[in-house]
């Protein structure tokens, strides 16, 4: 590493204060912290409250993401690759197949490193894509505002692709994390002041712009002609029946079901979970309370019932391990930015979502998956929660000492 050290040396004073290169100053800067730690330091008295900072903590969510990651490959793969046995078919077209018989893998369902080799051919065109654009839009506002690239959107970048369909368009995916960065996040101020999710707030774009390519039967496996709805979707037309005839609770908590690419498993979202935990970087108090809410709600409707409504016949444990729920409670929902920051709130926020969620499931099975509109939802009433929260307290400590 030290002739990269050597050559960001060199090529520093052409960006510094007063040279030529000065308003792209921010772009160096992202290059020479992506690969070292910065080697300044504080010139005047500071405080420090964690040895977190915020690239760090950044780096703890990329880790956490991992295990959500190879299974948005593996089982995208899996879902393509059991399809074209079902159809009768040999070969991927296009470059896709040219790849998957150079490398001699095939398309054998029941060869793991054939399923993730299949997956990764189409998620990491995806998230190449994502990005790009999202970092040039990124340096674009860090050169016009004169400050640095902050690391957040690389987590924005890798949330992002996994909350969409394996077979979206590149040229949607470059669309919808444009307006999560630009009008999600960058209008506001940047990272830090942004009051929705930019990832969810790219994908309820791209949901409500482009519904075609993102929602419906046919999108979720990569397969031309091949239709297969998500559990949450046969759950709304037929009830739990129609979903344990084609799916158990522990494949469902596996993942290796139809979905969006880095939602379906469960497991790999608790893998998650607990490292975001041991990292001190997500706020436990936002998962245990909305998981409560949505498993408490949903218990009401369930021992309610309903002869109308087949949603109604799905018991509180099937919510966890279906749709993006369990994605949303790790890595959507606990964001520090858009979340509640007081202890209170952080019960309270969570505690609306999971609510919210269950609300959006089961009595408009029109629509059975509500994690990321929910989230949205939460997201919005962050502010005025934390608001009441303070002024609680400041109303209680001034009784105390009245």
């Amino acid at each position: 590493m030290k002739p990269l050290r050597y050559i960001l040396d060199r090529l520093e004073p052409y960006f510094a204060k007063g040279n030529k290169l000065e308003k792209l100053y921010p772009v160096y800067e992202v290059i020479d912290t992506f690969f070292y730690t910065p080697g300044g330091t504080a010139e005047e008295p500071c405080h420090v409250r964690d040895a977190i900072d915020f690239k760090r903590m950044m780096s703890a969510v990329l880790v956490a993401l991992i295990p959500c990651v190879v299974m948005a490959m593996y089982n995208t793969g899996l879902q393509a690759n059991t399809a074209m046995a079902e159809m009768g078919i040999s070969e991927v077209p296009g470059w896709r197949g040219m790849v998957l018989s150079w490398t001699g893998v095939g398309c054998d369902a029941s060869n793991v490193w054939a399923d993730l080799l299949h997956g990764a051919l189409y998620f990491v065109p995806i998230y190449i894509v994502c990005m790009v654009v999202g970092i040039l839009w990124e340096m674009l506002f860090a050169v016009v505002r004169n400050h640095e690239i902050n690391e957040g959107f690389f987590v924005t970048g890798l949330l992002f692709p996994l909350t969409l369909p394996a077979t979206i368009p590149l040229w949607q995916v470059a669309v919808g994390i444009t307006f999560g960065v630009v009008l999600g996040k960058e209008v506001f101020g940047g990272t830090g002041r942004n009051f929705l999710n930019p990832a969810l707030t790219a994908r309820a774009f791209l949901f409500f712009a482009y519904p075609a390519q993102i929602s419906g039967d046919a999108v979720w496996t990569a397969v031309d002609g091949f239709s297969g709805a998500t559990a949450l979707g046969v759950a709304a037309g037929g009830g739990m029946a129609a979903v344990t005839e084609q799916l158990s609770w522990l494949q469902a908590f596996v993942g290796t079901m139809q979905g969006s690419m880095g939602e379906t498993s469960t497991a790999a979202c608790l893998i998650g979970a607990v490292l975001l935990l041991l990292f001190g970087v997500a706020s436990w108090r936002i998962m245990a309370s909305m998981l409560i809410g949505a498993m408490a709600l949903a218990g009401l409707f369930f021992a309610a019932g309903s002869t109308t409504n087949p949603m109604f016949t799905m018991p509180p444990h099937w919510h966890l391990v279906l749709g993006g729920f369990a994605f949303g409670l790790v890595f959507m929902a606990t964001d520090p930015v858009s979340a509640s920051m007081t202890n209170l709130g952080q019960y309270i926020y969570g505690g609306l979502i999971g609510a919210m969620v269950i609300l959006v499931r089961v009595v408009n099975p029109a629509f059975p998956e509500g994690t990321m509109l929910a989230i949205l939802f939460g997201n919005v009433f962050a502010p005025l929660i934390d608001y009441y929260v303070v002024r609680a307290n400041i109303k209680r400590r001034a009784l105390r000492h009245a």
